[in-house]
């Protein structure tokens, strides 16, 4: 099953009326938080080792990746970060959490290393207002991201204004993801209000994979559906979509993809820190390293989508560990 099945499964559609239901968390995987007891274990291997070869301090050290296994640009870099790190010597441990607020929690508590993918300019800002003492940003590794509303290109509407007057066509609803995410809570308390929606919409919040899978059944019948989305993103392509355009920045403005970590990450792990923060994609490369993950190799296989988009593009780098 292929990284686009896993994300549209049909046992997640269980989409939820925003009025009712914005502090409901959908529970995807449970978290599995690396706990202090798995941090003692390396730490006796470590000190096992003591009359034995000498090892480097790399290879006595685990790092954790923490993240969404539905957000893809999360799981891109996860798989990224673990086949360097380890090229490096350390031990990595990839760790599921199934909304951002866990993450955040996780990562400014020390539960979690590294937050791959963190939109913390905009789209995640509260979460920063709220631990941004307890987090470290060690870097921006993509400068043009942005949230969007989009449709289907056969939808004969080009501009947010224009769904005035259209309610009728998509069932009242515009579709978006988490309650929790940024990307949820952008559409309300930005695009709403800037547009003035709330009186001809609701707001839809579900699992990534439930507006998906709204999303692909809506195209596969040629029916009207407008969405919460970002750029950028796979399903543009997969889907045939096109953004409405926002002239008043209701979902945001561009900004950039970050790599997070706990404070004092950078202290206790120079080395990677110092890889992380040398890592920058442009356009081309960040849609080939996404397109590789997801869709060119199937579930269970990204640790080959990493190899191969570094056969393809690791030449560019100055940064790429062999």
């Amino acid at each position: 099953m292929g990284r686009r099945d896993l994300l549209v499964a049909p046992h997640f559609l269980a989409t939820q009326n925003h009025e009712t239901n914005m502090k409901e968390r959908p529970m995807r995987f449970s978290p599995r938080i690396l706990t202090a007891a798995a941090l003692g274990s390396a730490a006796l291997l470590a000190l096992s080792g003591c009359g034995s070869e000498t090892t480097t301090a790399a290879e006595e050290e685990t790092i954790t990746v923490g993240f969404l296994p539905s957000w893809t640009d999360a799981v891109n870099n996860a798989y990224l970060l673990q086949d360097q790190f380890e090229k490096m010597g350390y031990a990595v441990e990839l760790e599921e959490l199934t909304e951002p607020g866990l993450l955040y929690t996780a990562l400014a508590e020390g539960d979690v290393d590294i937050y791959p993918s963190a939109w913390s300019d905009i789209s995640q800002a509260a979460y920063i207002e709220k631990y941004g003492d307890r987090i470290e940003d060690i870097g921006t590794y993509y400068d043009n991201a942005h949230g969007t509303l989009a449709v289907p290109d056969y939808v004969d509407i080009d501009a947010v204004e224009d769904l005035h007057g259209q309610a009728d066509r998509f069932d009242g609803r515009i579709y978006t993801i988490e309650p929790s995410s940024g990307t949820a809570t952008m559409a309300e308390e930005s695009l709403f209000p800037a547009y003035q929606l709330g009186d001809e919409y609701t707001l839809t919040s579900s699992s990534l994979a439930a507006m998906l899978t709204a999303l692909e059944d809506a195209v596969n019948n040629e029916e009207d559906i407008v969405v919460t989305l970002w750029r950028p993103f796979w399903a543009y392509e997969e889907y045939g979509l096109k953004d409405l355009d926002d002239p008043k920045e209701g979902m945001g403005a561009t900004e950039g993809l970050h790599f997070l970590a706990h404070k004092g990450f950078s202290d206790d792990f120079p080395e990677a820190a110092d890889l992380m923060a040398q890592i920058t994609l442009n356009d081309e490369q960040y849609g080939a390293l996404e397109n590789t993950v997801v869709n060119e190799f199937g579930d269970g296989e990204e640790p080959e989508a990493i190899d191969a988009w570094l056969a393809d593009y690791g030449d560019e780098f100055e940064w790429v560990v062999e």
